[in-house]
């Protein structure tokens, strides 16, 4: 059973799929995703893999819930795709080459053209769960990429918000935002020629870390070799930073931002990587509670000017010993 469902106060459809329940947790015996299981491949770099337990599919059953014209029901229309980063079980994302991950941010935008070409296909949202403490199911390095029927709630705020600024500042929202955050400083936590990640001034999320793309673009179709590069950059560097804060894998939610794949125009749009780790400090969780869930009024227990100055200073750590190693190799 899979299908969707609209909630009429929110305005938006909501993924029934109960089947879910039954996918494996946590094997570690027997991984799926390693080469020699017989569901992959023997050799591969990157791999994309079709979810066993897909909430959204292209041949959808039709719905078991009847439905009617208060809370329409219908088929859930979709796809749901693993993107397997490596076949190195206990590899993680930042411990990849750089040449490696510029791979992987190829794969994904190859994954971004092909399925939203599909038609019925509205929205294609690549992410990743990393880590027990967000309910992730699989140690083997992966993500996952959802094909939507729909634009999900968030995304079409987002968009609503940047039109609105648009019309009345004729400039880009998130270009301001990044303007802002880097004549500031305080929040900004890495910067190459074509990315900077900061903890922006309203972060949901202490260590939250939102990346964006220096020059004005809604999506990776968009990106030349180069801006791909800057963004495999990124990916690794602050990965890394998140996993040397407390020398433990560290939990997160990594959220891609961008345009829809309706054929509709989103030029004020900005292409943009939200990571939402639910860490607060060394060994403690932030969860969210009534205020949040139930109000969506977020409170962050923490100063984002604070937390943002402890990621600059691992980012800044392992700069310094990247150059370490670099020169060490040289003179080998």
């Amino acid at each position: 059973m899979a299908e969707l469902r609209w909630n009429p106060l929110l305005r938006t459809w909501m993924i029934v799929a109960p089947h879910r329940a039954d996918r494996p947790h946590l094997a570690r015996d027997v991984c799926p995703f390693c080469p020699g299981s017989g569901k992959v491949p023997d050799d591969y770099e990157i791999y994309a893999y079709p979810n066993d337990f897909p909430s959204l599919s292209l041949t959808p059953p039709e719905p078991d819930f009847p439905g009617d014209e208060l809370v329409p029901v219908k088929p859930a229309f979709g796809k749901c795709e693993v993107t397997l980063y490596s076949p190195n079980h206990n590899v993680t994302l930042p411990e990849l080459p750089i040449e490696h991950i510029e791979k992987l941010v190829a794969h994904w935008r190859e994954r971004f053209e092909e399925l939203g070409s599909i038609e019925g296909i509205k929205y294609v949202f690549i992410f990743e769960n990393r880590g027990e403490a967000v309910g992730v199911t699989m140690i083997h390095p992966h993500g996952q990429i959802y094909a939507y029927p729909f634009i999900p709630l968030k995304i079409k705020t987002e968009l609503a918000s940047c039109l609105d600024y648009q019309k009345k500042n004729d400039r880009c929202l998130l270009c301001d935002l990044l303007e802002k955050e880097t004549s500031e400083g305080s929040r900004m936590v890495y910067q190459n020629a074509h990315f900077a990640a900061f903890i922006p001034s309203f972060a949901e999320y202490p260590y939250q870390v939102d990346i964006l793309s220096k020059r004005h673009l809604q999506s990776l179709s968009h990106m030349s070799k180069e801006e791909m590069r800057g963004l495999a950059e990124a990916l690794k560097c602050i990965t890394g930073a998140y996993d040397s804060l407390f020398d433990v894998l560290f939990p997160y939610m990594m959220c891609m931002h961008q345009m829809p794949t309706d054929g509709e125009n989103y030029d004020s749009y900005h292409f943009h990587i939200e990571f939402y780790p639910p860490m607060r400090e060394r060994g403690l969780l932030k969860f969210n509670a009534s205020s949040e869930s139930g109000a969506w009024a977020t409170i962050n227990p923490t100063c984002p000017e604070e937390k943002a100055a402890e990621l600059r200073e691992k980012v800044r750590e392992i700069a310094e010993r990247d150059h370490e190693e670099g020169q060490d190799a040289s003179r080998a």
